[in-house]
């Protein structure tokens, strides 16, 4: 029997939670989704005529209406947030009230009644000494994005009833499509605009494809009370990647000009290797491959007209 049946979802009209709800209706479980729609609706389209879907239009630092999307609710998934370094960087008034003192009066709200699973990031790291990144290799954020979703771990600690993903960098074709991610930038400027111009190519990043995040969340929903009150890395290392080797791969697929250059500076200074190890061993793994996702992408790219829609910033 189903310990959680009624998920509410934050921030359910993005990238993430517009891949996730699908998954969680076919699993059986009833979907409230509580977003202020910033980035617009349009994915949940395909939703509003399932039976166990439900959507309120609300924004996570009014109090009255997150009373209003808790009521019935066995389960949170909390996804709200200004997502990415680029987008916390051009608003960090804004992403800073939303990322962080939202996420405080969520919990607030909450007041350790109901369990919450929390979507974190591995930019927590920041500029690391060593290669290597455990789950206890202590934090180092130096975006607004980095520092920010570091504090709402600490928040969301104090919930009790929590499980915390850092998610490696996010890749693959969504409802709720974005273009800010590499992979999927990369693919985009590959087909549409024939040329890419890449600086610090050997810069290491991890990855995974947005349906295998929406998988783990649906693993921490069903593992619950053995991962309860851990934090966890999410991703695969199958899927470390230099930015040079993301290139090559798309390259072998589609005919463009590339380009290393040697300036440029990406401010999020991920440049490191992280171990998955942990959730591994208690049954999670991702599936999607790099090249399975660049082919995805490529079809999709064919189809998007308007790049403006499908920004995160």
């Amino acid at each position: 029997m189903m310990k959680f049946k009624n998920i509410l979802i934050t921030g359910g009209a993005g990238y993430v939670g517009t891949t996730l709800i699908g998954l969680l209706l076919e699993n059986g479980f009833k979907v409230r989704v509580f977003d202020s729609l910033r980035v617009g609706g349009y994915g949940l389209m395909p939703y509003f005529s399932k039976q166990n879907f439900s959507f309120m239009d609300g924004d996570i630092r009014n109090g009255e209406q997150v009373d209003r999307a808790l009521e019935d609710i066995d389960f949170i998934i909390h996804l709200a947030a200004i997502v990415g370094y680029p987008a916390c960087r051009k608003e960090p008034e804004l992403s800073r009230d939303i990322n962080v003192s939202g996420t405080k009066n969520l919990i607030k709200h909450i007041a350790k009644k109901i369990p919450i699973f929390f979507a974190s990031t591995g930019s927590t790291y920041g500029k690391m000494i060593s290669k290597y990144c455990t789950e206890t290799t202590p934090l180092n954020p130096l975006t607004d994005y980095g520092i920010q979703k570091a504090e709402a771990e600490k928040i969301v600690g104090l919930n009790d009833k929590f499980v915390i993903y850092r998610f490696a960098t996010a890749f693959g074709v969504s409802p709720r499509m974005r273009l800010d991610l590499l992979p999927n930038d990369f693919t985009y400027r590959a087909v549409k605009e024939k040329t890419l111009i890449v600086y610090e190519k050997n810069f290491m990043r991890t990855f995974i494809h947005v349906r295998d995040m929406a998988k783990a969340i649906l693993f921490a929903l069903e593992n619950f009370q053995k991962m309860n009150g851990e934090v966890y890395n999410v991703g695969d290392d199958r899927l470390n990647y230099s930015k040079e080797a993301i290139c090559l791969l798309i390259k072998k697929k589609v005919d463009y000009y590339l380009h290393f250059a040697e300036v440029g500076h990406d401010l999020d200074q991920r440049d490191y290797i992280v171990s998955y190890q942990k959730i591994n061993k208690i049954g999670y793994k991702t599936r999607i491959s790099m090249e399975a996702g660049i082919d995805e992408l490529i079809e999709a790219c064919k189809a998007i007209d308007n790049p403006f829609l499908f920004s995160n910033v």
